[in-house]
């Protein structure tokens, strides 16, 4: 088939279903944007590229479909390294393309001349440079299935001078690769282990989400009459109303799902790496069980048994299709499967999940460690502003139940890790492990592009939404659909004064924000809707009318949220300690 080849490489698109692209436009990439609108692929322009990677990886997380990334070669593609990056660990799986230099000219130090190849290397799964103009097909093809494969970015990197030429081209038809639901042995020896329990506890990651295994899920426990918790940050990997659920594991987490755990005798790890974040200790409670057996389930099998020893792992989808290997462990489970102590366990499970609920809806404040006295200060200094969980419980009270929620990082956004649960899989974003500032905001964006029909509110800290306000400007044009943005405006980096309140001697330095800057009026000199909220009654009455004006009058709104400053336990307490310092440095040599 005669054809340039831009038009081969949006029929290769087109074959694929990628509809959405995330990024700012640029000469080297033109050749193929020219021909977007005439093939049905929507181009997104963003304020910036860094952006464009969080909205893509918040659009392909909540609709299951790849989205690409794209921009002008040299400065713009540089700005996706961190969104590339997080979608990795978020096992997004995107199109990353970067156009390059022209090949005549690299190596010479030329206008927006970078190796874009090694900037992306370890952030995504698969990568290739077109090397001959002729087989631009050939190699966007493999690194779409790539991506889709190994559910992760994956990178083709093209010289602009390699457009507008014209050949010959055979179009690929594509091979999907049907996943593996793990080894007969392993599976059947989980089964085993499994049908012996006493206390089985499933605990259900990403993959579960990813490979559309929730219900499957719900049935294996069902069948175990076993507890499932969540991995950290994946509130959605099971259904919030089921009586078996008992939420999340990790920083600022369940305890009702770190106490069903510590009791376990098997543990099933399903679709999860098991990262170490998500089972440290939290509320003084050291909650994994040392003397479980650990059944661990993952697509990857380089990480099975990589932070926690296993005693069978099986790699192998937890879901996709016929043969998933829930299903299988389910089929050989005994007859008496999860019979044992099962009345007590149940009883168990409705007594620690009512005590965390209490618990959690009398807790309005932040604790002090010993010897220091930051929150205690805090409220004194503004007794009349809320705390963090006063403005959570506000907020949970408000969300639909339907609604796609993105939590950027930072304090007061971790500080509400345990309030949300959801009845259906991909619902709830989050920055992931990579850990990004400014993840909320976009993400939101391209989850409501890819979600027209239901509410999305993102929630991010003043430090956090400063990294991507510049969006505020990009999102009120064109055909942009209407958001909710919620922003805690405590006026500091919360987490990283966590850290100098505890370990130097609040020493601040570079923790505090301008207190004159209004976030509420930036929105509305963008031309988008702001409101400014001090008190739970506020809060509540503008993100409700902030909804409904999402849903019903397309309306995009910034709702800014005065709170005091008290602030939630340290990400890191495994990893800091009080400094030393024999020598010194007030004394100039």
């Amino acid at each position: 088939m005669r054809m340039t080849t831009e038009e081969a490489f949006v029929k290769t698109l087109q074959m694929h279903g990628i509809k959405n692209a995330f990024g700012i436009i640029g000469s080297a990439m033109m050749p193929i944007s020219d021909l977007f609108p005439a093939a049905g692929i929507k181009f997104w322009d963003c304020a910036h590229e860094c952006n464009a990677g969080m909205m893509a990886d918040g659009y392909t997380r909540t609709t299951g479909k790849m989205s690409m990334m794209i921009a002008q070669n040299g400065p713009g593609i540089t700005n996706f390294v961190t969104p590339v990056k997080t979608a990795f660990w978020n096992h997004t799986p995107l199109l990353l393309v970067t156009p390059q230099a022209a090949n005549k000219t690299i190596g010479q130090g030329g206008f927006q001349e970078v190796e874009q190849m090694a900037m992306f290397k370890d952030s995504v799964c698969y990568q290739e440079e077109v090397r001959d103009h002729t087989r631009i097909c050939e190699v966007l093809n493999r690194v779409i299935e790539k991506a889709l494969h190994c559910s992760a970015p994956a990178q083709i990197n093209i010289p602009r001078d390699f457009w507008t030429q014209v050949v010959e081209f055979p179009l690929p038809t594509g091979v999907k690769l049907e996943r593996s639901a793990g080894g007969k042995a392993s599976t059947q020896k989980a089964a085993e282990i499994l049908s012996q329990a006493k206390f089985p506890v499933l605990l259900n990651g990403a993959g579960v989400i990813l490979s559309g295994a929730v219900e499957t899920s719900v049935k294996l426990a069902e069948k175990l009459g076993a507890p499932v918790c969540c991995n950290y940050q994946h509130n959605d990997a099971f259904p919030g109303d089921h009586p078996l659920h008992v939420g999340p594991l990790g920083y600022n987490g369940s305890k009702a799902a770190m106490e069903m755990i510590s009791k376990a005798d098997v543990v099933l790890a399903l679709g999860t790496r098991l990262n170490p974040f998500s089972t440290l200790p939290c509320y003084g409670i050291e909650y994994w069980p040392k003397d479980a057996k650990l059944i661990q389930v993952d697509i990857n099998g380089d990480r099975i048994g990589l932070t926690k020893p296993v005693d069978v792992g099986i790699q192998g989808d937890a879901g996709d299709g016929p043969g998933e290997n829930e299903e299988d462990l389910l089929a050989q489970l005994a007859p008496g499967a999860g019979q044992s102590g099962r009345a007590e366990r149940e009883k168990l499970i409705k007594e620690k999940k009512s005590a965390w609920a209490a618990e959690l809806n009398s807790m309005d404040h932040e604790l002090d460690d010993e010897g220091t006295t930051w929150n205690q200060r805090a409220r004194q200094a503004a007794p009349e502003r809320m705390s963090p969980r006063q403005a959570w419980r506000a907020i949970m009270r408000q969300m639909p139940q339907d609604a796609i929620m993105s939590s950027d990082i930072g304090n007061n956004c971790a500080i509400g890790n345990a309030y949300p649960s959801f009845q259906s899989p991909r619902k709830y974003l989050s920055p992931g492990l990579f850990g990004p500032c400014g993840y909320g905001f976009p993400s939101i964006l391209g989850a409501k592009v890819g979600n027209p029909e239901v509410p999305v509110v993102g929630f991010a800290g003043d430090g956090a939404f400063g990294i991507s306000i510049n969006e505020l400007t990009a999102c009120g044009r064109g055909d942009w659909p209407p958001v909710t943005m919620v922003v805690f405006r405590n006026f500091q980096w919360g987490a990283e004064k966590r850290n100098t309140t505890l370990w130097y001697d609040d020493n601040f330095v570079g923790t505090e924000l301008n207190k004159g800057v209004e976030y509420a009026e930036m929105a509305k000199a963008c031309g988008l809707k702001g409101v400014k909220v001090g008190s739970v009654s506020e809060l509540e009455e503008a993100l409700k009318t902030a909804i409904e004006g999402q849903m019903q009058r397309k309306e995009t709104t910034l709702v800014e949220v005065l709170l005091n400053q008290e602030l939630g336990e340290p990400f890191r307490r495994d990893a800091m300690k009080a400094p030393v310092q024999p020598l010194g440095v007030a004394d100039r040599w």
